[in-house]
């Protein structure tokens, strides 16, 4: 497989900046499966300053390197498509991966990892206009909600507004709800008890004037079944930052897979950055997951 030319990227960047919209739009969109399920790569964690993998706190922070574990899964067969920001999936655009891929624009990246102000997630990333005019198919928002935290409101909103003006425009409004709390002035933690996730889900549900176009992405915790249960709302399951054994994590996928809101996985860190560095090899684990017999 050939390595993305990064030099060669920023000189056509620098010589034609307008070449990444005429790309867009002349891209060749996805066409969705039958069964509606998907399997897509996340990308986005780099513009939250979320560069850590594990133990290693700089694993995301060469773009070069990053390319090409996104050329790799993006090659794969039965991979439907990817979410990142702009210039991540600019960077893609411009290198012909997103052919005939489903592609979402992250939204909010605002409330930088570490940050004091890290629950207020202004949207700093993808607005809805420029999701439509380019032709990609949705946008995703992180919801966290902090009762403590002000911020927590404003999020809500813009949530909303981002939902309501996505589904007019008929595209996708992925949102990734979590309830959290602070830790200390430099650390959030996400509650993933069951019962807190369902809480997230009911808060996400009711966003927006419309919820017709509103896909959930969420963790897969303990007694997901229940979880899962709380809404009738397509769902990808995300796999956060890798930890423990691979083989239990792709156990716990399997069952959740199982209940019919489970329309597949939206997965990042853990296979850009898989146990034993194989990214073809945990791509397609996944990919099988989600379409069995692909892989």
């Amino acid at each position: 497989m050939n390595r993305i030319d990064t030099s060669a990227l920023t000189r056509r960047r620098a010589a034609d900046p307008g070449e990444i919209t005429r790309a867009w739009r002349n891209r060749r969109r996805a066409e969705r499966r039958e069964d509606g399920r998907m399997m897509i790569v996340a990308a986005d964690h780099p513009a939250r300053g979320a560069l850590g993998v594990r133990g290693d706190a700089t694993a995301m922070a060469s773009r070069a390197d990053l390319l090409q574990r996104l050329t790799v899964a993006l090659t794969r067969p039965g991979v439907d498509g990817v979410l990142g920001t702009a210039d991540i999936l600019e960077d893609l655009l411009l290198s012909g991966l997103l052919e005939g891929k489903v592609v979402l624009g992250s939204m909010n990246r605002g409330g930088l990892q570490g940050a004091e102000f890290e629950f207020d997630d202004r949207w700093t990333g993808y607005d809805v206009d420029t999701l439509a005019a380019n032709g990609l198919d949705g946008g995703k928002m992180l919801t966290r909600v902090c009762l403590e935290e002000e911020y927590s409101a404003t999020v809500l909103e813009s949530s909303g507004r981002a939902v309501t003006a996505l589904a007019s425009r008929g595209l996708m409004a992925m949102v990734e709800p979590f309830l959290s709390v602070r830790v200390s002035s430099d650390k959030v933690r996400n509650l993933l008890d069951p019962d807190s996730v369902i809480k997230s889900i009911q808060i996400a549900a009711g966003l927006g004037a419309t919820s017709a176009y509103t896909w959930l992405k969420l963790p897969v915790v303990a007694e997901m079944h229940r979880v899962l249960d709380a809404t009738t709302l397509p769902s990808l399951l995300l796999g956060g930052d890798p930890v423990g054994d691979a083989d239990e994590t792709y156990a716990q996928w399997a069952e959740a897979l199982a209940h019919p809101t489970a329309m597949g996985l939206l997965i990042g860190r853990a296979l850009l950055y898989p146990e034993g560095d194989d990214v073809a090899r945990a791509v397609d684990t996944a990919v099988g997951l989600v379409h069995k017999g692909v892989a």
